[in-house]
């Protein structure tokens, strides 16, 4: 068993103890950083690779709350924005050691800003010098972010769903047992990777997705990537309809996850013409007619909100079947460190400015 699927089969037991976390000896933090998030004229969502698809899971809560939030990954947060003196910064980072995350640091001190860290490590550098830091224990994944992934994304919705006040966003026992439930899914979910034909060794595949469920798109596209070695895509369902669609030939790949409430019909319908134009589907979703794709993954009734959750579970058991399939490590890294702690290059040659030629 490889260390990916290992990390993906605990994932439900570290989801609920941050749940448990969050809504017991977190909530005095919770509620503090949703006070700053109410009483701040700005405020922003950022992170890096993994963690920024944490954080788009929890943009979509604070836009339906009424509480838009300024969206930008910390790259480009820190490059390419004049951030104003009191605006708050929802920082998401597993370890808070990302050259990027440093480095907002110290722009969010020079400008005045109030820092809101959302991080697994309590000795990080995020968890340190935020002046609100939410830490939410858990144990590292071996090399992708799995659990890193889903306990920080669980972080930032439930900071969202406290900051906006509504009723339906709280981490409510339902969230709880639709976890537990997707704990006893796996087997079934496994089965259905071990016999689709739906992974195909050397494609490219399509993500799409709506709202919350937009994190778990990227998120997918980076497992194939990192995991799989292998490329793909992700954009809005929305986005698609307008020009990328004339890509779609025979044989392609397309994974799609169906919303808990919005915009369902219009989807599976994309999805039934993509059939009919020759692509193969996949389904990821609750209450999917188990014809309605070539792969269907069902999910255990949840509320809609809180659905990225556990839809990024059966893209990880595919990505983890893929790697095996391609017969690539999904274990190590070529090129990427676990960390990404400078600026310069991929092959982790001594930083310094590159010699321009005459």
């Amino acid at each position: 068993m490889t260390h990916f699927l290992q990390d993906i089969l605990r994932q439900p037991t570290e989801i609920r103890r941050a749940i448990d976390f969050l809504r017991g000896p977190g909530q005095r933090r919770l509620a503090e950083a949703a006070a700053a998030v109410r009483y701040s004229r700005h405020v922003y969502l950022t992170g890096i690779g993994s963690s920024w698809h944490a954080a788009l899971t929890a943009g979509p809560l604070f836009s339906l709350g009424a509480h838009p939030v300024y969206m930008q990954d910390a790259a480009e947060l820190l490059q390419f924005a004049t951030v104003p003196s009191g605006a708050v910064i929802i920082v998401i980072s597993r370890t808070g050691r990302s050259v990027e995350i440093v480095h907002l640091l110290a722009k969010a001190r020079e400008c005045g800003a109030i820092v809101i860290g959302v991080t697994n490590s309590e000795d990080g550098p995020l968890a340190r010098e935020a002046q609100i830091p939410i830490v939410v224990a858990t144990k590292f994944d071996h090399g992708i972010s799995v659990n890193t992934y889903s306990t920080l994304a669980l972080a930032a919705g439930a900071l969202a769903a406290a900051s906006v006040g509504a009723d339906d966003y709280t981490l409510s026992d339902a969230v709880l047992d639709a976890v537990m439930e997707s704990d006893r899914a796996m087997t079934g979910w496994q089965g259905q990777i071990a016999k689709t034909v739906w992974l195909l060794p050397g494609t490219v595949c399509y993500f799409l997705a709506r709202g919350s469920s937009l994190g778990s798109c990227h998120e997918a596209r980076l497992l194939w990537e990192e995991g799989a070695k292998s490329p793909a895509t992700a954009m809005g369902t929305g986005g698609f309809r307008h020009g990328p669609q004339e890509m779609v030939a025979e044989g392609s790949r397309f994974g799609m996850w169906i919303d808990g409430s919005r915009m369902r019909g219009q989807d599976l319908t994309v999805a039934r013409d993509l059939r009919r134009l020759g692509a193969s589907v996949m389904l990821i979703g609750q209450d999917i007619p188990e014809d309605a794709a070539d792969l269907v993954f069902r999910l255990p009734k949840i509320p809609p909100h809180w659905q990225f959750l556990i839809d990024i579970i059966p893209a990880q058991l595919a990505a983890e079947r893929l790697a095996q399939l391609s017969g690539v490590d999904c274990d190590s890294f070529r090129l990427c460190s676990y960390i990404v702690e400078d600026e310069w290059g991929l092959l982790h040659e001594p930083a310094g400015a590159p010699k321009v030629e005459n």
